[in-house]
């Protein structure tokens, strides 16, 4: 029975269920009995294992296609009427021929299945910052899964009232045909199609497809940001905490800042570290104060579990530990349990693994690691956030959380320092728009390869990427109080490839300075790049092997590579296209200036 007499809703339904034919549609209305019905029906069928409720209550493991185990970034297109308005760094097909293309695919592909109807909300329900979606979905796991990731029920439908304006979601398992798997974003009709695909970040479509590609489009439509962004907040021991909003490409250390567990020197002193968002931070000026808020629009983690451990990540660890559903990890029969590469070093001798195979440890390859490891590399937890141990108290704020710093980084051997500050918004959308990783595993080509990924939002942004860029800079002038703009690199590394800065908690140090520097409590010297620390500014007390003299060799510019890098940015720019910024461009000239000089 719907759950709404919303016309628009209904009608599209309608629309949809016709096309792809299920036997039947069931409503999610968030109910807890709903859900455990949905568990028990998935176990039946072999779609959910249920984990040992002793050891890990309420807690579920799934295993995708092997074809089928991570975002497809070649499958994924933006289709938007004009070619140009997608821009050259996304993936473009016009509206109509992909409408067209994927109605083929769509036809009959619930038949003989349920269609789930998932009303969700973005954010807290009734906030100034909530988006409301509907994803019409075959598949229990992306259910349940929504259930965890989103705040879904009744209650968005009734904040959507008689509106027409929610994001149109439609999502089938179809025939789970690589060849035929397309994941396709109509930012000009609020609307999102995946089809052939069982993977989280391909079927979530809450996640990366709304909360990144199309509010990304929305946000430069009605003046606000939609960023890949962690939210954490610090807080002094007087009780005072600040917040700071941070973007990192894959495999920088991105959940591991969001969860930071502060270095037992600032433990003593009565510093605590909360978590707002791991992933997604969705900003807009507050009229009050003219400062910018930040809210997570999730109410989950979709984490990686393989790295995640005691040490890496305790607070992810026993966030996972309740109520969670694991994606393509091992499977422990001896305590029906999970594993998986960094977990510990006690690799279950009796499992299978995430390819539904008997698992033998003593064959593990790292150079072969998706066919000889238990977990798969990009094998997830989806947890919520409640379970969080460290979450801010803030995170169901619906007015957000005020930000100080926003912090870029990236993973640099030797060109960019440990921290530097920008000298202005400008500048400081600048510094994001040149962000950069190079390649560190043999497994992803030649290492040491530049990757420019802007603001980390390289496979996210929702259109033209030097529009984007545009946008960045027109929020500067809407800003009254902008927080500063900041750049960091845990990466750099000596003559023997070893990592100087220690990382982790460790991490801390350098936010400290930073949140500093947007307090006027320390001064900065000016650089041909920004301000850099002085170097007795960085706390490095009760740090072993880290002097005075590492952080000066951190904190040093190399101009040489820096005009090596200058040439890779034009270059990218070139690639970005004629959209790109007039001010980006002077801001880059007057680098390579000030380099020279």
């Amino acid at each position: 029975m719907a759950l709404t007499s919303n016309k628009f809703v209904l009608d599209w339904i309608d629309e949809m269920a016709a096309m792809t034919k299920p036997d039947d549609i069931v409503w999610i209305d968030g109910s807890e009995e709903q859900a455990e019905a949905l568990r028990k029906q998935a176990c039946s069928t072999g779609e959910l294992i249920k984990l040992n409720e002793e050891l890990l209550p309420n807690c579920y493991l799934h295993r995708t296609a092997v074809n089928d185990v991570a975002r497809v970034e070649d499958r994924t297109f933006i289709c938007t009427t004009k070619k140009e308005d997608t821009g050259n760094i996304n993936n473009w097909m016009d509206p109509k021929e992909c409408y067209s293309k994927l109605t083929k695919l769509f036809t009959g592909s619930m038949s003989g299945r349920t269609m789930y109807v998932i009303p969700y909300s973005m954010s807290i329900v009734g906030s100034p910052f909530a988006k409301y979606g509907i994803e019409l979905t075959d598949s229990i796991y992306v259910v349940l899964n929504m259930l965890i990731m989103t705040r879904v029920g009744t209650d968005v439908l009734e904040a959507l009232g008689d509106s027409g304006d929610f994001i149109k979601g439609l999502h089938s398992k179809a025939q789970l045909d690589a060849e035929n798997r397309y994941i396709c974003h109509f930012p000009e009709d609020n609307t999102i199609w995946s089809v052939n695909s069982g993977y989280g970040g391909n079927v979530l479509l809450g996640k990366k497809c709304f909360a990144l590609r199309i509010a990304s489009y929305l946000g430069r439509k009605e003046g606000w940001m939609a960023e890949h962004m962690l939210i954490l907040g610090v807080e002094y021991p007087d009780g005072d905490t600040k917040y700071i909003c941070a973007a990192f490409p894959s495999a920088c250390g991105k959940t591991n800042l969001a969860m930071l567990i502060p270095p037992e020197y600032y433990r003593n002193k009565g510093y605590k570290v909360w978590t707002v968002g791991d992933d997604i931070a969705w900003l807009r000026v507050n009229p009050e104060d003219g400062k910018l808020y930040a809210v997570n629009p999730e109410n989950g983690f979709f984490g990686v579990a393989p790295g995640t451990n005691e040490k890496s990540n305790p607070n992810a660890l026993h966030t996972t530990t309740k109520d969670t559903i694991f994606t393509n990890v091992c499977h422990n029969l001896d305590n029906n349990t999970v594993w998986w590469e960094g977990l510990d070093n006690n690799p279950p001798t009796n499992a299978i693994n995430w390819k539904g195979e008997v698992w033998d440890y003593r064959k593990y390859d790292k150079a072969d690691k998706v066919n000889t490891s238990g977990a798969h590399p990009n094998s997830r937890f989806t947890a919520k956030a409640t379970n969080c141990p460290c979450l801010s108290k803030e995170f169901n704020n619906p007015a957000g959380v005020p930000i100080s710093a926003i912090v870029f980084g990236g993973r640099r051997a030797k060109t960019a320092p440990l921290v530097y500050q920008s000298t202005s918004w400008q500048n400081g959308s600048f510094v994001g728009s040149i962000m950069a990783s190079e390649t560190t595993a043999a497994a992803a080509g030649a290492v040491g390869v530049v990757r420019r990924d802007p603001m980390a939002m390289r496979p996210f942004v929702g259109y033209n990427m030097g529009d984007y860029f545009a946008h960045w800079l027109s929020m500067g002038n809407m800003i009254p109080n902008p927080p500063k703009i900041f750049h960091v690199n845990w990466f750099r590394t000596d003559n023997e490839g070893n990592f100087i800065w220690p990382g982790f908690g460790d991490n801390m140090r350098v936010l400290m300075w930073i949140l500093d520097r947007c307090a006027g409590k320390v001064d900065a010297e000016i650089t041909p790049i920004g301000y850099i620390p002085k170097a007795e500014d960085i706390c490095i007390e009760g740090l072993d092997g880290v002097t005075i003299d590492t952080i000066r060799d951190l904190l040093t510019v190399d101009k040489a590579s820096w005009l090596e890098d200058v040439e890779n940015i034009k270059s990218f720019y070139k690639q970005v296209g004629d959209r790109v910024p007039q001010a980006m461009y002077d801001e880059l000239a007057a680098l390579e200036a000030r380099l020279k000089a």
